[in-house]
């Protein structure tokens, strides 16, 4: 996995603005007050398009890219920076920068354009999933699109929000997981707390204009940019949220969309936690069947969930420590359960899980912690990315949900009992945007109307967006079309050679697959 690329080449290369890192420094605007997020999902999008200032930052990821199965494809990458209104209904106002990557392969034929690619989260950057995709998609699709992330705004280095420090970041990953007692539930309302109270104060209203309406509109904008005359798109996860959103404000500037792991549009916050909860338990199921079921035998054992349960309890009494240099944490409960979360994403990660968790066992947490590390965005020498604030940011200003302590109590006492590796923590994740002050923009309903056809996939084993998901999209999109994988792990595209072959001909031949076409796993 290429972990925070663009950030590291930039630095290297000098190539950052210091506007980038800080969004009053980011406005076109002589007036220094904050400007004001807009409320209505509605809002008129008349700004024009700013042009793209496009650098040559080849040499910088080739280098950082350099071994790494893909690398040996001929290809240049650009970076560019592009600015858009902090506020859509007020396009003469401040605004904001965003970043991007290209990647065009060289001999390229028959260009069709650009391939928007977003990789979910919300948070994660799209400029290393532009990256990665330009080491991994068909070569079919790279030599037909130039391969283009967009960090969203606010995310990875689109005027990134970073309003949690790496110390909260540490205790946050550290804590209970599985909070149950009146004290341990009262010291995650605290922290969630305390940590909505330091963005408010940074950011003040400005913090609600990190929004996946405000997001999709910056996206018709780059588009236009771009020159292209309609939005070609793979969104996963998350990103399905922000391409059905797109595909909701501009139906009529789609060509093809691509929605893999779709979150599901017709559950509230509080069905959208209990799913994943239940997710996660059926993956550490599987991931126990496929353990068990091995020639060799299980390196956790023949009952993997006890073995979990075990490492836990020797968490709690004592922190783990770690062999890896220079690494100073012991594993908390909240760390190996965070390891395993990160682990159960996708089957490939399976025996690297069953082995860190058995070295945990042993005394020693540094495959755990690396685990775990990759899911939060925590770098080596302690410092993060902001996949966790831009995370808390966008999710919170996507929604008008709130839960109090009382409901959040609750529903622990009631899923930890069904779910008991990850109820507790889905339902206290519940209060995280009760306690967010900032303005909200929810979410709009989407049936995108008018739009092309649009493929939405759905995984049956993913633990993370769950099949409903994606059957409930392709149902609400008028346009929408179903593709099922009978596969397991987050996301399916380009993982099996049935939804690749489906997905390669609707993107470049625009030929839609059939509605309800189930791929074997």
């Amino acid at each position: 996995m290429i972990v925070t690329v663009t950030r590291r080449l930039l630095a290297a290369a000098g190539l950052v603005p210091a506007t980038v890192l800080a969004l009053v420094g980011c406005t076109s605007s002589d007036d220094d007050t904050q400007p004001t997020a807009s409320s209505s999902s509605a809002a008129p999008a008349t700004a024009e398009a700013d042009e793209i200032d496009w650098t040559d930052c080849d040499a910088e990821i080739s280098t950082i890219v350099a071994g790494r199965p893909g690398s040996e494809r001929d290809l240049m990458f650009s970076c560019g920076t592009t600015s858009v209104p902090v506020d859509h209904a007020d396009p003469g106002g401040p605004t904001l920068q965003l970043f991007l990557v290209k990647a065009v392969l060289a001999g390229q034929t028959d260009r069709i354009g650009s391939l928007l690619v977003n990789p979910g989260g919300p948070g994660v950057s799209a400029t290393d999933a532009a990256v990665q995709s330009a080491l991994t998609l068909p070569i079919e699709v790279l030599n037909r699109f130039d391969i283009v992330g967009l960090d969203p705004r606010g995310v990875g280095l689109s005027t990134p929000v970073e309003c949690i420090s790496d110390e909260q970041k540490d205790a946050i990953t550290a804590a209970e997981p599985r909070p149950t007692t009146a004290e341990q539930l009262d010291a995650a309302f605290t922290m969630a707390e305390e940590v909505a109270a330091g963005c408010a104060e940074q950011y003040d209203t400005t913090l609600g204009a990190f929004n996946t309406v405000a997001a999709a509109r910056d996206m018709d904008l780059v588009r236009q940019a771009l020159g292209d005359e309609q939005l070609t798109y793979l969104g996963y996860s998350y990103g399905s949220t922000l391409g059905s959103t797109y595909a909701e404000l501009f139906p009529e500037n789609v060509r093809a969309l691509v929605l893999d792991g779709a979150v599901d549009p017709d559950t509230d916050a509080q069905g959208d936690a209990e799913a994943r909860a239940r997710g996660f338990e059926d993956a550490f199921n599987a991931f126990a069947a496929n353990c068990t079921g091995l020639v060799g035998g299980c390196p956790v054992g023949p009952d993997p969930r006890q073995f979990l349960n075990d490492v836990l309890a020797q968490a709690a009494a004592a922190p783990i420590p770690s062999s890896r240099p220079g690494e100073t944490r012991q594993a908390t409960p909240g760390l190996v359960l965070t390891g395993v979360r990160s682990a159960l994403y996708q089957p490939s990660a399976w025996p690297q899980l069953a082995q860190s968790l058995a070295s945990a066992r042993n005394g020693d947490s540094a495959g755990i912690l690396t685990l775990a590390d990759t899911h939060t965005g925590r770098n080596a020498d302690g410092t993060y990315s902001n996949v966790i604030d831009a995370n808390r940011t966008i999710t919170c200003a996507d929604t008008a949900a709130e839960f109090t302590g009382e409901e959040v109590r609750a529903l622990v006492a009631d899923w930890s009992a069904r779910y008991p590796l990850f109820g507790a923590g889905a339902a206290t994740s519940l209060y995280t945007c009760s306690a967010w002050d900032a303005p909200r923009t929810p979410l709009p309903e989407r049936d995108a109307e008018g739009s092309a056809p649009i493929v939405v996939i759905g995984t049956r084993g993913d633990p993370v967006t769950p099949l409903q998901g994606a059957v409930d999209l392709a149902e609400d999109l008028t346009s929408g079309v179903l593709l099922t994988w009978d596969g397991s792990g987050h996301t399916a595209y380009p993982k099996t050679d049935c939804v690749t072959a489906a997905v390669n001909a609707y993107l470049i031949d625009l030929v839609v697959p059939a509605d309800g076409l189930t791929c074997p796993a």
